[in-house]
C-alpha cells in the first residue's frame, strides 16, 4: 500500500479557458482588469501589453480555499493570457469550504461548483500535497512566477491561556470541526462524548455549528456528508446539554440570525435562556443596525416567550417532553481555569469570572467583577477564533495581529508578493467577505501587471521550475484522471482516500462493510525515491 501523502495530485489543464478573450476586452474598451479596474478608464499601453510577443503572466496562488480560488478566478477572468497555478498542502482542494463548513449546510458548499470550473480552465492547474515553506520556499516560487499570492488562511487556533487547557476532554473548535468533517490531521481525534454536559467557549457561528452537531437527531445527520466515523461516535454520545459561554452580553454575540434560528428550531432540543439577560434590551436596539436589531429581537422573543402564549399548556408540556436535549447561552463570563477530575487527567468543569461591560455596542469591554462561578461539564470546546501562522522566513509577518502586513493585498516591502483572505485581514467574515477581499488582491496583481510594476521582461517557467526542485529533493507528484465522469468524487467534500499500487480492485482494501467505492487512476506519478522515475499507471486511488 502506498500512502496518499507521497502523491502530488495535479488537477487542471482540462476543459475550456476561464478568461475573457483579448479581442472582446479591447472591443469593450476594457483593460486587463476588465470593467472593474480601480480608477476606471482604459489603461495606457493596453495593445502593447497584450502583444503576443510579451510573455504570458504566470501567477502562483498558495492555498486552495475560498481566498485562493477567488483570487485565481478573478485573474483568469480579467486577463486573457494569465496562467495560474494553485498549490495546496492537502491532497484535495477547497480548504475550509470542504473541511470547515458544517455538514448540514450544503448550500454554503455550492461555491465548490464555481471553484471546480476555475480548476478546469486550461490556464489553471492545481498541485496538491505540496507544503510551501517545507517542500519549496517562497523565494523559489518568486523565481518561478511573475507574481505569488499567499492565500493559505488561518491554520491554527487561538489558545485560552488558562490552567487545565491541555486536560483530556478539552478541544479546540478547529480540531472538533476538522474531526466531523474528515480533515486528515483531525480524523483520529476521538473526542470523549460520554458526559451529559458540554461547554463551548464562544458566541460565534462556529460555536453554534458545534452545538447543533452535538444535539442534532441522528436521522438528520445521516442526510449530511458528515464522516461515517463521526456519525458513529455521535450515535453513542451521551451529551444532552450544551452551554455556550461568552465574555460579553447579548448585544455583542458574533453569530448570525440564520444560525440562531436553526438552533431554536432544532428538533428534540429546547433553548434555555435567562429572561433577566434580555430585559430592557428593546430600547437599546432601537437605533441598532438592522442585522443586529433582528438578531436581538429573536433572542428576546425566545427568552421571554411563555409556552402558554401560543399553545395549550398540555401541548406545551408534550413538546417539552419530546425535547430531551437542551442548549443555552451564558453571558458575561470569562474562563479562568479548566477544573480537573480527582486523578488530574480529565476535565470535570470550568471556573469562570463574572464580568461587567464598560462601553457600548461592539466596542464594549468585559471587566471582571471579582466574583467567580463554577460549571460542571465533561467536554470543553474552545471556539475563540482562528490564527494564521508565519509561512516562510522571507515573508513579513505581524505576530501581534496574525496577518501579513499589506496594502490592498500587496505585501509590504516585497514587490511581486501578495496576500488574500484571512492571512491578509485576519480570521473574520463570511465567504462573501473573502470573495470581495480576494478580488481586491487580484485587482492589485492586474494593476501591477499593467503598470509595469512586475518584471515581465522574461518568461517564467512556473511549475516546470517547481517540478525540478521537487524532483531534486526526492519529492513525488502526479496527475489525476477519473475512471469515468461519474467518478469525479475528488471534488466532493469529505472524501476519504485509500491508495493501492498495482491492485486490480480497491475493494479488498475497504472491506465488506464499506460503502460503495469510487476509483480514480493516478497517472504520470513521478517519484525519484523509486528506482528511477516511473509512470505508475496502475496506481489506484479509492474513494470510500
Amino acid at each position: 500500500m502506498l500512502s496518499i501523502a507521497l502523491s502530488r495530485l495535479a488537477i487542471g489543464r482540462r476543459g475550456g479557458g476561464a478568461g475573457q478573450p483579448a479581442a472582446a476586452a479591447a472591443a469593450a474598451g476594457m483593460g486587463p482588469g476588465g470593467a472593474c479596474w480601480r480608477g476606471g478608464g482604459v489603461p495606457g499601453g493596453f495593445k502593447r501589453w497584450l502583444s503576443s510577443s510579451a510573455p504570458a503572466p504566470r501567477v502562483c496562488v498558495v492555498g486552495s480555499g475560498p481566498a485562493g480560488f477567488y483570487t485565481a478566478q478573478h485573474i483568469l477572468k480579467h486577463h486573457g493570457r494569465a496562467r495560474v497555478d494553485i498549490y495546496e498542502k492537502l491532497p484535495v482542494p477547497f480548504g475550509l469550504v470542504r473541511f470547515g463548513v458544517a455538514p448540514d449546510h450544503p448550500e454554503v458548499k455550492n461555491v465548490i461548483n464555481a471553484f471546480t470550473q476555475t480548476a478546469r480552465s486550461e490556464r489553471c492547474a492545481y498541485y496538491g500535497n505540496v507544503t510551501v515553506g517545507r517542500d519549496i520556499t517562497v523565494a523559489e516560487l518568486r523565481q518561478a512566477y511573475h507574481a505569488v499570492v499567499l492565500s493559505y488562511g488561518a491554520e491554527d487556533n487561538r489558545v485560552l491561556g488558562i490552567p487545565g487547557e491541555n486536560l483530556s476532554g478539552v478541544y479546540s473548535a478547529r480540531a472538533f470541526v476538522g474531526w466531523y468533517n474528515g480533515l486528515p490531521e483531525n480524523r483520529d481525534l476521538k473526542p470523549d462524548l460520554s458526559c451529559e454536559t458540554a461547554l463551548i467557549l464562544g458566541h460565534g457561528n462556529v460555536a453554534l455549528d458545534i452545538a447543533r452537531i452535538l444535539l442534532s437527531p441522528l436521522h438528520l445527520l445521516r442526510k449530511t456528508d458528515i464522516t461515517d466515523s463521526s456519525l458513529a461516535a455521535l450515535a453513542c454520545s451521551k451529551v444532552k446539554r450544551v452551554w455556550l459561554v461568552g465574555r460579553r452580553g447579548p448585544l455583542q454575540v458574533a453569530f448570525t440570525i440564520k444560525e440562531l434560528r436553526e438552533m431554536i428550531n432544532l428538533p428534540g432540543a429546547r433553548p434555555v435562556l435567562n429572561p433577566a439577560d434580555f430585559t430592557g434590551l428593546e430600547n437599546a436596539i432601537k437605533d441598532a443596525p438592522r442585522p443586529r436589531k433582528r438578531l436581538t429581537e429573536l433572542l428576546i422573543k425566545t427568552a421571554l416567550e411563555k409556552p402558554g402564549e401560543k399553545m395549550m399548556e398540555a401541548q406545551a408540556a408534550a413538546v417539552q417532553a419530546a425535547a430531551p436535549r437542551e442548549w443555552g447561552l451564558k453571558f458575561q463570563r470569562s474562563p479562568q481555569e479548566v477544573l480537573p477530575t480527582a486523578d488530574g487527567r480529565r476535565a470535570r468543569g470550568i471556573r469562570m469570572a463574572l464580568t461587567r461591560l464598560e462601553g457600548l455596542g461592539d466596542s464594549a469591554k468585559a471587566v471582571p467583577t471579582g466574583d467567580m462561578e463554577e460549571l460542571e461539564c465533561g467536554l470543553v470546546l474552545s471556539s475563540i477564533g482562528y490564527r494564521s501562522l508565519p509561512l516562510d522566513a522571507a515573508v513579513p509577518f505581524d505576530t501581534q495581529r496574525g496577518v501579513i502586513p499589506n496594502t490592498s493585498g500587496r505585501v509590504e516591502g516585497v514587490p511581486g508578493l501578495y496576500c488574500s483572505g484571512w492571512v491578509k485581514r485576519g480570521p473574520t467574515g463570511v465567504i462573501i467577505t473573502t470573495m470581495n477581499d480576494s478580488f481586491d488582491t487580484a485587482q492589485s496583481v492586474l494593476e501591477d501587471l499593467q503598470l509595469g510594476v512586475l518584471d515581465m521582461s522574461t518568461s517564467r517557467e512556473g511549475f516546470g521550475a517547481v517540478e525540478s526542485i521537487l524532483h531534486s529533493r526526492g519529492q513525488c507528484w502526479g496527475g489525476v484522471s477519473c475512471c469515468s465522469s461519474q467518478h469525479e468524487s475528488m471534488m466532493q467534500p469529505n472524501s476519504s482516500w485509500i491508495v493501492s499500487w498495482g491492485s486490480e480492485s480497491c475493494e479488498p482494501l475497504l472491506g465488506a462493510e464499506s460503502e460503495p467505492w469510487k476509483c480514480v487512476v493516478l497517472l504520470s506519478f513521478h517519484c525519484s525515491r523509486t528506482q528511477g522515475e516511473q509512470d505508475l499507471n496502475s496506481l489506484k486511488v479509492c474513494h470510500c
